[in-house]
C-alpha cells in the first residue's frame, strides 16, 4: 500500500501499520469500524468526512498519512518489536527525504514499541524525529474503547490547533479547543 506523503507537509499521520482490509482495498484506514476519517473532519483537519479512496485529497491540505511497520497484519499484535525498531528506522530515513514539520503517531504503542519512548502519553512529546517535531494521538481504530468519538476529535483538534492549521469543518467553536460537534 503506498504511502500519501509528499515533501514538506505540516503533518504525516503515522498509523501502526496497514490493516488486511485497508491493504486489500489499497486505501489508507478502509476497515469499516476505524475512527480515522471522521476524526480528521470533526477535528477541524478536512472540510468534510473523507472516504479511504479520497485519501490522496490530504496532500491539498498540507497532510500526509504512512505507517511504522509496512507489513499488513489482521491486527498490530502480530508484529514483533524487532518489525517496530526497523519499521522506525526506516520511517526517520523516510522521513528525512520529505522533512515534515510535524509527525502525528496514531496510538501511543506503536511510537512507544518503535522508539522505545516506555514512558509517552497522548499529546505533544518532547523529541523530534527527522526534524519533525512528536505528537501522538489515540489509536482510531474502533476497537480504542478509551476514547469515544468526541474525546478523540479533542485529542486531534489538539494537535491541530497546536500546528496552527485552520478548522476547516466549520463544526467547532473560536475558542482554541471548542467541543466538536455531534
Amino acid at each position: 500500500m503506498a504511502d500519501v506523503v509528499a515533501t514538506r507537509l505540516d503533518i504525516v499521520f503515522v498509523g501502526i501499520n496497514p490493516g488486511l482490509a485497508s491493504a486489500l482495498r489499497g486505501h489508507s484506514f478502509s476497515t469499516p469500524g476505524n475512527r480515522m476519517w471522521p476524526a480528521l473532519h470533526r477535528s477541524g483537519f478536512t472540510p468534510y468526512r473523507f472516504r479511504p479512496e479520497q485519501e490522496r485529497e490530504l496532500l491539498g491540505l498540507g497532510l500526509g498519512i504512512t505507517s511504522i511497520v509496512r507489513r499488513p497484519t489482521a491486527q498490530a499484535a502480530e508484529l514483533t518489536s524487532d518489525e517496530y525498531v526497523r519499521g522506525g528506522d526506516d520511517l526517520v530515513q523516510r522521513m528525512e527525504a520529505l522533512r515534515p514539520t510535524w509527525l502525528a503517531f496514531l496510538g501511543v504503542t506503536g511510537y512507544r514499541a518503535a522508539f522505545g519512548v516506555v514512558d509517552a502519553v497522548v499529546g505533544a512529546q518532547s523529541a523530534s524525529i527527522a526534524g519533525a517535531r512528536v505528537w501522538v494521538l489515540p489509536n482510531p481504530s474502533g476497537l480504542n474503547a478509551h476514547y469515544p468519538p468526541s474525546a478523540l476529535a479533542l485529542e486531534f483538534a489538539k494537535l491541530r490547533v497546536a500546528a496552527g492549521l485552520p478548522d476547516r469543518s466549520g463544526l467547532l467553536g473560536n475558542g482554541p479547543f471548542g467541543q466538536p460537534a455531534d
